[in-house]
């Protein structure tokens, strides 16, 4: 067996101190100039600085002993392949994932960029003023950003007959007028409808509806009485009072379309000033030849007895000209009943009935009147007054042919 060292004997031995002792200095020294050197890096990662001492010779050495793992789309300060120096910073950004919906259209893009307005800017999608987007363009990007942006069109309003052009990202009619300046009124018109959604292709036209109220005034002729006068030679007439036109005053309501009137409707009339009826005497007198040995020359001088007018039965007649209007039982102001103020039936017997004003023409009279024929006097109404009368015809149509016109009335009595 070999013989164990005799450690109290080496450690008297100076030579073996001596020995051991240089060894350890030249151990700590090796050691500290391996640490010495070391370069030291700093590595800053979102935010966060790690700092290490390192004997790699590239940046990319450094980030693997770090195990830190560099993406395609990440952002470095230097390049992997960069030479390690002491006191070297090294800046990692990593990308994030940003989600744009455009459309129908989806990308996914991967940034650094800190800001929606600056990965607008990095990525190159073109923004207008009037484009829409999701996010505030100071709003700062996370992985996964989801950001939809709607593109602006414009559409044509024309607004009776004034155009103006409106950016808008869609939605709705209304909600596109809402966006603007102008006022619609209860009657104004627009298509499409409120409710339509709007797309490049809308055309908005707007139709300004306004009632107004015209009042128009018409004279009235007057009437003409002729009255047989027994102190006139036959076949004379001589005017007994002149006479005087009336007024009366129609009030219209009037649909107008951007300004051009549509329609109009009669909803009142009133008479402002009343006609006066001219009165014609109509001679009658016939002188009588004498008969010799007859007739004396008393009753050679008496003048003839007026003879009565008359429709060949011996009535008499009272000759009048009135102003006639048609109507119908099935009218828009009328009951729908058909019955007149006497309760007779207009739509069993439509035909040869007037309303009357009962002063001047009693209800039940017979007449004859110009371009309507023989009828009986067997209704009234509020607006006949005077010298008027109004006749039923047997359709509206009838009634609107006729229209309102002065007419011959001859009264049966």
């Amino acid at each position: 067996m070999k013989r164990l060292l005799n450690l109290p004997k080496l450690l008297n031995n100076k030579d073996f101190v001596y020995a051991v002792t240089l060894l350890v200095i030249i151990g700590t020294i090796s050691y500290l100039f391996f640490e010495l050197s070391k370069a030291e890096v700093t590595v800053v990662q979102e935010g966060e600085e790690i700092t290490v001492r390192t004997h790699a010779n590239t940046v990319e050495d450094v980030l693997d002993e770090l195990a830190i793992d560099v993406q395609e789309h990440d952002e470095l300060t230097h390049n992997l392949n960069d030479t390690v120096k002491t006191e070297m910073t090294i800046e990692l950004t990593v990308a994030k994932e940003v989600i744009v919906t455009e459309g129908d259209i989806q990308q996914t893009y991967h940034t650094t960029a800190n800001t929606v307005e600056a990965f607008i800017e990095e990525s190159g999608i073109e923004i207008s003023e009037h484009d829409h987007v999701s996010l505030s363009l100071n709003e700062e990007i996370v992985d996964q950003t989801e950001l939809v942006i709607e593109k602006a069109f414009l559409v044509t309003i024309n607004d009776a007959g004034e155009e103006q052009n409106i950016w808008t990202v869609g939605g709705t009619v209304e909600t596109l007028l809402d966006q603007t300046t102008i006022e619609l009124s209860e009657l104004d018109r627009v298509s499409p409808a409120k409710s339509e959604e709007v797309n490049a292709e809308t055309e908005i036209d707007i139709t300004r509806v306004e009632k107004v109220t015209d009042i128009v005034e018409e004279e009235v002729d007057f009437t003409v009485v002729k009255k047989s006068n027994a102190d006139l030679q036959k076949g004379k007439e001589k005017v007994v009072k002149e006479g005087q036109k009336g007024v009366v005053e129609k009030h219209y309501e009037v649909v107008l379309e951007n300004g051009e009137e549509v329609s109009r409707k009669l909803v009142n009339e009133e008479v402002t000033k009343e006609s006066q009826e001219k009165v014609v005497a109509v001679g009658t007198k016939v002188e009588t030849p004498p008969v010799a040995n007859t007739v004396s020359n008393t009753a050679a001088s008496k003048p003839a007895t007026p003879q009565a007018v008359s429709r060949g039965s011996g009535q008499e007649v009272t000759t009048l000209y009135m102003k006639a209007t048609a109507y119908n039982w099935n009218c828009a102001s009328c009951d729908g009943r058909g019955l007149t103020s006497t309760g007779y039936d207009l739509k069993a017997n439509p035909q040869g009935v007037i309303a009357v004003d009962p002063s001047v023409i009693p209800l039940g009279t017979k007449v004859w009147v110009e371009g309507y024929g023989y009828a009986v006097a067997r209704d009234t109404g509020g607006a006949i007054k005077g010298n008027k009368i109004d006749v039923h015809m047997p359709t509206l149509q009838q009634a609107h042919n006729f229209g309102s016109r002065t007419v011959q009335v001859k009264i049966y009595k």
